[in-house]
């Protein structure tokens, strides 16, 4: 879950002193383990945004939903087909790669595939 906040390092910090959120520079972390294989550990991201940024454009939503998916390429042509907007871009970095999709109210919606080590 992303959401646009007047001050992200206060709100780190008030989530961390108060509900034990685990923090890193960008984001607070949950880490799970995977149901089929116990050793795989993944992690959830949490993180607030700048009110003013424009990353969640073309949304004008305050918030973004952030969702792992397995194979994002093969997702995005699919999705495509089946009539859903596809943002035609993609962007790999050294711990996954992201698509981008809009529901049908407008929100912009992020579908990370991951590496297989999990981004800590």
């Amino acid at each position: 879950m992303f959401f646009k906040s007047e001050d992200p390092k206060k709100m780190q910090d008030w989530y961390n002193k108060h509900l034990g959120i685990e923090m890193n520079e960008w984001s607070g972390l949950f880490k799970w383990r995977d149901l089929d294989n116990k050793e795989k550990v993944g992690t959830t991201i949490w993180s607030p945004f700048q009110k003013d940024t424009d990353y969640f454009g073309p949304s004008e939503k305050d918030y973004m939903f952030n969702y792992r998916v397995e194979n994002l390429t093969a997702l995005l042509a699919q999705l495509k087909k089946e009539g859903v907007k596809v943002i035609d871009k993609v962007e790999e970095y050294e711990y996954g790669k992201f698509g981008w999709i809009m529901d049908p109210e407008g929100r912009k919606i992020e579908l990370w595939e991951p590496v297989d080590e999990p981004f800590l």
